[in-house]
């Protein structure tokens, strides 16, 4: 039986998925028009035979980009609720990574969320356009493979609820939690194989996401 927060996060999560497509175009974009900028910036030229032929890869660019954030997404949401609400890694995923609320790290990180732009402080102009904006500070944690590692989500916002979802390279969620207003979350995370994973707030997409890079084992 799902709680009646576990059922309305997943419930934002479903609005957030149909959502997905439009702010992720918005994503790509800006980044095809950065790059243009940088490409008009080595070679001025109105129009510029670079700049040109540069179009049709951006537009691919673009398009792959957008139907990755809204895959990604999509299957992320669809595996939570699948799942049945709020989850660890069962014995399948913990083949993968271990998560556990306490015990021995080896390092550890502290990781906020950050309310880049929302109804009560704006910017309305940004507000307006991308809706409330949030991001996980920092997004990119590179951790070593089997050396455990504490977590700490602080959910920094008094009215606003973040979830934390953990994807394999399958898309599939490895484990998806709750983190609750103006409450310190923690756990122990144990990566088993190399690469990178996913993590994402499914309620606030495609901005609030991030990535662990797994290394190899510390040499002795």
């Amino acid at each position: 039986m799902l709680s009646a927060r576990s059922e309305n996060s997943l419930a934002r999560s479903s609005v957030t998925s149909r959502d997905a497509f439009r702010r992720s175009r918005i994503v790509a974009s800006v980044v095809r028009r950065g790059f243009l900028r940088n490409i008009n910036h080595v070679n001025p030229r109105r129009n510029s035979p670079r700049s040109a032929a540069a179009e049709p890869f951006l537009n691919a660019l673009v398009t792959l980009v957008t139907l990755w954030f809204a895959l990604a997404t999509t299957a992320a949401a669809a595996s939570a609720k699948q799942r049945g609400g709020f989850f660890m890694p069962n014995a399948d995923a913990a083949k993968i990574v271990t998560v556990n609320p306490t015990g021995e790290a080896a390092a550890g990180i502290t990781v906020l969320t950050i309310a880049v732009a929302v109804k009560e402080h704006g910017p309305k102009e940004t507000v307006a356009k991308f809706g409330e904006v949030y991001a996980f500070s920092p997004e990119f944690i590179a951790v070593h493979r089997d050396e455990p590692t504490q977590i700490e989500f602080w959910n920094l916002q008094p009215d606003d609820e973040h979830d934390f979802a953990l994807l394999g390279s399958d898309l599939n969620v490895l484990m998806y939690q709750k983190l609750p207003p103006l409450k310190k979350t923690s756990w122990v995370f144990t990566f088993h194989r190399e690469g990178v994973f996913v993590f994402k707030c499914l309620v606030h997409q495609p901005e609030m996401s991030g990535q662990f890079l797994v290394l190899p084992p510390v040499a002795h």
